[in-house]
C-alpha cells in the first residue's frame, strides 16, 4: 500500500508522470475491480500531464476515460474521496471543451483537481 499512498502524494504534488509510473506498477499486479480504480486514477494523471504539455486531445480523451471509470467507485474507495475529485475533474473537462484546442493556454494550471484521502493501514476498515 505504500506505493499507492506515494502515487496519491505525487498526484497532489503535480508530479503526474511519476504518479503514472507509481500507480501503473500497482495496476499491473492488481485484480478487478481495484484494477479499474487504479486505471481511472492513472488516466486522469496522464490527462493532466497532457494538459500541462498543452496537448488538448490527449487531455480531454484521458480525463473523460478516467472520470467514466472512477464514477463506479463513488463516493469513496480505498480511502479516496472521489465525489469532490470527480466534480473538479468534470469542471476542468467542461472548461477544456468550451475553450477548444486553440485556447488551451487559457486553462489555469494552478487550479487542477486534487485528491482528498484518508490514509489507512492495510487490513483495517
Amino acid at each position: 500500500m505504500d506505493e499507492f499512498w506515494r502515487g496519491l502524494e505525487e498526484f497532489n504534488n503535480r508530479q503526474f508522470y511519476n504518479c503514472h509510473d507509481t500507480l501503473e506498477a500497482i495496476w499491473i499486479e492488481s485484480q478487478p475491480p481495484t484494477k479499474l480504480f487504479y486505471q481511472g486514477l492513472i488516466q486522469i494523471a496522464v490527462g493532466l500531464y497532457h494538459l500541462e504539455n498543452r496537448n488538448w486531445q490527449g487531455a480531454v480523451t484521458l480525463l473523460r476515460s478516467g472520470i467514466d471509470r472512477l464514477e463506479y467507485f463513488c463516493p469513496r474507495y480505498l480511502g479516496v474521496e472521489l465525489t469532490p475529485f470527480l466534480d473538479q475533474s468534470d469542471k476542468l473537462l467542461d472548461r477544456l471543451y468550451d475553450l477548444g484546442p486553440e485556447m488551451i493556454d487559457q486553462v489555469d494550471l494552478g487550479n487542477l483537481p486534487t485528491l482528498s484521502y484518508q490514509r489507512f493501514v492495510e487490513g483495517t476498515p
